[in-house]
């Protein structure tokens, strides 16, 4: 697989030949019922909630990530695992296969991106699946 969404840190990628994962239908969900991380599915919807969260002073922790891509899914409980214990802090994942775009507009190069947001405005962005990484800069700006 090429292009821009390619890019894993680490060796995996796509095995040659598979098949894109069935998605689910709702616009944004939870990722269960005991997490508190919204996925979204529709860039109308991600708009629409963005305009909401880049007028909190909460901070906003985006999750790009790849189906294909084994870090993202190394990081993956650890992210809930994070969203329930921080619960001052507004968690999401975003498939970057498929909302494209919107990765694209935050310059998405790798997964998984972790990007920390306050009031709209990107404060931090951290590469890879560095689980101590994750919880420094939510501990540094969550306040």
């Amino acid at each position: 697989m090429g292009g821009l969404f390619s890019n894993c840190s680490s060796s995996s990628s796509q095995p040659q030949g598979s098949q894109p994962q069935p998605q689910p239908t709702a616009q944004y969900q939870d990722q269960d019922a005991n997490s508190s991380v919204l996925i979204f599915h529709s860039k109308d919807t991600w708009n629409s909630k963005w305009q909401t969260l880049k007028a909190s002073n909460k901070l906003v922790v985006i999750d790009f990530s790849a189906s294909w891509c084994s870090p993202c899914h190394f990081m993956e409980p650890i992210f809930k695992e994070y969203s329930e214990n921080f619960t001052d802090v507004i968690f999401i994942k975003i498939d970057v296969d498929e909302l494209m775009d919107v990765a694209r507009e935050w310059s998405v190069e790798a997964m998984p991106t972790f990007v920390f947001v306050k009031e709209g405005k990107e404060v931090d962005r951290l590469l890879g699946a560095d689980k101590d990484g994750l919880k420094e800069r939510i501990l540094k700006f969550r306040v």
